[in-house]
């Protein structure tokens, strides 16, 4: 099963200021990353080329950085899992940037079960807090928090 997911926010921010959200992913202050509700993305090393780590039991290698602009992750884990997901800086004039997130990716054996039913609901809550975060960082508010399911919250509930 083919999975092509999105997650974007514009952000009034310089491109600069966005880029430097994505380039502080899994250290120490990190902004970006949901880790209060989330578990934290960590790595064997900074965020570079060739570091391995991911979150919880996703787990991936950075296989691009262009610094202050994109990081590309390959999954090697959940079994299943063949594509990467993304961060992406777009500036968009000199007061705005957008951050996208994307996933893409083909599943395989019980992945085809577990993405739609599992993992897709946690992945999106995980993303639209993550770019709560990112547009606190920015303009120190959010207009529209996300808000997770009652799916979601079960979900969380039962794998505590």
């Amino acid at each position: 099963m083919g999975v092509y997911n999105v997650h974007e926010r514009l952000l009034t921010a310089e491109k600069d200021a966005v880029g430097a959200l994505v380039d502080a992913l899994a250290g120490d202050g990190d902004p970006l990353w949901p880790h209060g509700s989330w578990p934290r993305m960590e790595f064997d090393g900074p965020l570079t080329t060739g570091a391995v780590g991911g979150h919880g039991p996703i787990r991936y290698t950075v296989i691009a950085h262009v610094p202050a602009v994109w990081v590309r992750f390959a999954f090697s884990g959940p079994r299943g899992f063949d594509g990467f997901h993304e961060f992406t800086v777009l500036p968009v004039d000199d007061e705005h940037a957008l951050l996208r997130h994307t996933l893409a990716m083909e599943t395989h054996g019980t992945a085809r079960l577990t993405w739609p039913a599992l993992w897709r609901p946690l992945h999106d809550a995980l993303l639209e807090d993550s770019l709560d975060r990112a547009e606190l960082a920015c303009t120190g508010s959010v207009a529209r928090p996300a808000r997770w399911s009652a799916y979601v919250r079960l979900v969380r509930r039962l794998a505590r």
